[in-house]
C-alpha cells in the first residue's frame, strides 16, 4: 500500500520462556540468508506448538533451502549477534511482549490493518506528503 513511503523492519525478540524461540529466530535468519525469510517465518507461526530441531530441518527442506548452508548459518555467531542486538534494543525501549509495532518510532497499540494505515497516514501527513 505504501511501497515508496514506508519500509517494514522486522526485529527479533525470542521470548525466554519458549524453549524454541531463539532457535526458531536463528532458523528464520538462516533462511533469510537464502532469500526465504518470510516463507520460513510463516511456517514457524503455522507450526508454533510443535517446533523442534527436526521441524526446522523439515521446513528448510520444504522450502528448497541448501540444508548444509542452513545448518551452518543457524550456528553462526553473526546471526546470534543480530538477535542479541535486537533483544537489547527491545529491552532498552521498554518492549515487554510481542508483537510490538511502531510507526516512525511511535507504538501502535491497536494491531489491525486499519490502525497501521491510520498511523502511517498520520506520519505522512505530518511530513507533508
Amino acid at each position: 500500500m505504501y511501497p515508496r513511503e514506508a519500509k517494514l523492519v522486522f526485529k527479533n525478540y525470542p521470548l525466554p520462556n519458549h524453549a524454541y524461540a531463539r532457535p526458531a529466530a536463528l532458523a528464520a535468519l538462516a533462511a533469510h540468508n537464502q532469500g526465504k525469510f518470510w516463507e520460513y517465518h510463516e511456517k514457524l507461526f503455522e507450526n508454533a506448538t510443535v517446533l523442534n530441531d527436526s521441524k526446522f530441518q523439515e521446513f528448510a527442506a520444504q522450502l528448497g533451502l541448501n540444508i548444509e548452508k542452513f545448518n551452518k548459518d543457524r550456528s553462526s555467531p553473526a546471526l546470534q549477534s543480530i538477535i542479541d542486538r535486537d533483544v537489547n534494543e527491545a529491552k532498552r525501549i521498554g518492549i515487554r511482549g510481542i508483537p510490538a509495532v511502531f510507526v516512525n518510532g511511535k507504538p501502535v497499540l491497536e494491531r489491525s490493518p486499519r490502525a497501521f494505515q491510520a498511523a502511517i497516514d498520520k506520519e505522512l501527513e505530518m511530513k507533508g506528503r
